[in-house]
């Protein structure tokens, strides 16, 4: 017998969407043809997103799994395998997805609270399969429900705690489940309504301020704060005023906290009851009236010359029976000078500072705004230099000159002049500096320099600086005489020369070789200098230049030339003697010998 398969299939009735509670079926199928008509055996088996969930053989080509209540767990890929005649062959997967979600089970710990604790709740899923995402609600009376989200990956519950909060009486729970099939989210129905009922652990405190809430200040007030609570163990009051703390009891159920009013103590009064989480708070409003108002100091002067005489005078509108103190204010605690509301003294630099006096009624201490008082000293006159060091500067460069006044309480103004003109004026505590960017030939070279603060001397002036100015080299020349050619044993000169440039001018000679070598070095007040060479040798021959600097550290390097040594006039005379005379005698011979030789 032959068969082979023509393919398998995989549907599901009634459709591949089911709702959660209706009878759902996975039916197979398998088209096989064969030969002839033999008997054959089916083995069936159906897997939901790869796992086994059905196995069967039969006789005939189809098989069907019933699931006569469909639930959430029962979305998914199914695929079918039959094997027959020692052949298998599966079917394309389909997804089913069973709509609706069942409905969530809400259990809460405890059915009845105090304020501060917290309600534990439990929302379960049983037919679910994970991940699930769950959604708890707090219900309260005319309030927005509070919700909390929880991802669950692997469990199909969720457990979650809402605190308990004052005002809290009758509170409503529930919870409901979302899955996402296919990127697409369902959620289920909203659980049962949980209640729980909340009981007070103490009532809302009162505060009361005695004698009253309007006081005058140089009074004393008395705050008491109280509370009726169920029992004491850890029980807190705790009195407040912008958040500073100023008393706090425990285990007591009677806060009382009592001082001297002061202006600065009106405001509002927290008093707040503490017990766990539990919290309650009562408010309470004081006015604090004014008893006499802040004294003010006044100065004779504000600024002034050191050795001068300075008043300072305390005083209270429309108040005149206090203790008057002055004092000068100091980082590490103020300086009494006088228990007084007037004082006069004579003052240095040293008394530059913040005054403030203080006045006393009733025990209440009130305190000035500070007065700043400025003594100076006059400035020396300042001196003006160069910031190099030396009064000079190379033309078209910049030109930094420092103006310093040695003494002179500070700040101290500096004015800059070039020649009858103001260049700058800077501010500042000692010296100033100005820059003079691009000096030109045509410039003044006269500079000076003001310096002046608040005393009374006014303006004391430097002298005059007179800078020079430094001309760099420009364009070296070197010739020679004679000029390229030179008898040997006699004397050359050699002249190296600048056509501009500020003397002195460092002038030098050298002969190239592998290594050029230094042959004359010389400084002079002219703008050329020479030098002679009293014997010219043949290991004198080559290639000379000359180089040019001065105060500008600029190096100027003139063209080359080329001296050659030649034999002198008298060395040629001889070798020519040498060489003629003998040739001269020969040839007499030769001829005084033809001459005979023609006779004959």
């Amino acid at each position: 017998p032959v068969l082979t398969f023509n393919r398998v299939q995989i549907e599901v009735q009634p459709s591949v969407k089911v709702k959660n509670g209706a009878p759902m079926s996975i039916i197979c199928r398998a088209d096989i043809t064969k030969s002839t008509d033999f008997p054959l055996k089916y083995n069936f088996t159906i897997f939901k997103d790869g796992k086994l969930v059905f196995m069967t053989v039969l006789d005939k080509g189809d098989a069907k799994y019933e699931i006569p209540m469909a639930r959430s767990s029962d979305t998914g890929e199914y695929e079918c395998t039959v094997e027959a005649g020692g052949k298998i062959k599966s079917s394309n997967s389909l997804h089913v997805w069973v709509t609706g979600m069942t409905k969530p089970i809400l259990t809460a710990e405890k059915k009845e609270v105090l304020e501060g604790e917290v309600v534990k709740l439990r929302c379960e899923l049983p037919e679910e399969v994970p991940p699930l995402d769950f959604f708890f609600r707090k219900i309260k009376m005319n309030s927005t429900p509070k919700e909390k989200h929880i991802f669950e990956p692997y469990r199909n519950f969720s457990e979650v705690s809402f605190s308990v909060e004052e005002g809290d009486n009758i509170l409503q729970f529930d919870c409901y489940g979302r899955r996402n099939v296919k990127r697409e989210f369902e959620s289920s129905e909203h659980s049962n309504k949980t209640l729980v009922t909340v009981r007070e652990p103490f009532i809302k405190p009162t505060l009361n301020a005695k004698p009253s809430s309007n006081i005058t200040e140089g009074d004393r007030i008395q705050f008491e704060c109280s509370t009726v609570v169920a029992r004491m163990h850890e029980i807190e009051i705790i009195l407040q005023k912008n958040k500073k703390i100023l008393k706090g009891v425990r285990d007591e159920k009677l806060l009382k906290y009592s001082t001297i009013a002061a202006v600065e103590d009106s405001g509002e009064y927290l008093c707040k009851v503490e017990q766990g989480r539990a919290s309650k708070t009562t408010k309470l409003n004081v006015v604090v009236s004014e008893l006499f108002p802040k004294p003010i100091l006044s100065a004779s002067m504000s600024k002034l010359d050191e050795n001068k005489e300075l008043t300072l005078s305390c005083s209270i509108s429309g108040f005149q029976k206090a203790n008057f103190s002055i004092l000068r204010k100091n980082s590490n605690g103020d300086i009494l000078l006088k228990n007084s509301k007037n004082l006069t003294m004579r003052v240095n630099v040293n008394d530059t500072g913040s005054y403030i006096c203080k006045a006393e009624v009733k025990g209440i201490i009130k305190e000035s705004k500070p007065v700043r008082i400025n003594v100076y000293a006059p400035v020396s006159k300042p001196t003006l230099s160069v910031d190099s060091g030396l009064p000079e500067v190379v033309l078209g460069k910049p030109l930094q000159l420092i103006c310093r006044s040695v003494m002179g309480t500070p700040p101290i103004t500096f004015t800059f002049h070039k020649g009858n003109e103001t260049k700058k004026i800077v501010t500042n505590d000692t010296h100033a500096t100005f820059l003079d960017a691009n000096i030109t030939p045509n410039d003044k070279r006269e500079y000076k320099c003001d310096a002046m603060n608040n005393h009374s001397s006014g303006r004391k002036t430097s002298n005059i600086l007179n800078i020079t100015v430094i001309v760099p080299i420009r364009n070296a020349s070197l010739g020679s005489i004679p000029y390229g050619e030179v008898e040997e044993g006699s004397e050359t000169a050699f002249l190296c020369s600048v056509k501009e440039g500020s003397w002195p001018i460092h002038f030098k000679i050298f002969r190239k070789t592998d290594r050029d070598v230094l042959l004359f070095e010389k400084s002079e007040n002219a703008d050329r200098v020479m030098w002679h060479k009293k014997t010219m040798n043949r290991q004198d021959a080559g290639t000379y230049y000359c180089m040019a600097s001065n105060r500008a550290n600029v190096e100027v390097k003139s063209r080359s030339i080329t001296i050659s040594v030649i034999l002198a006039a008298w060395r040629k005379g001889v070798i020519a003697a040498f060489v003629l005379i003998p040739i001269a005698g020969a040839v007499t011979l030769t001829l005084w010998w033809f001459f005979c030789k023609k006779k004959k």
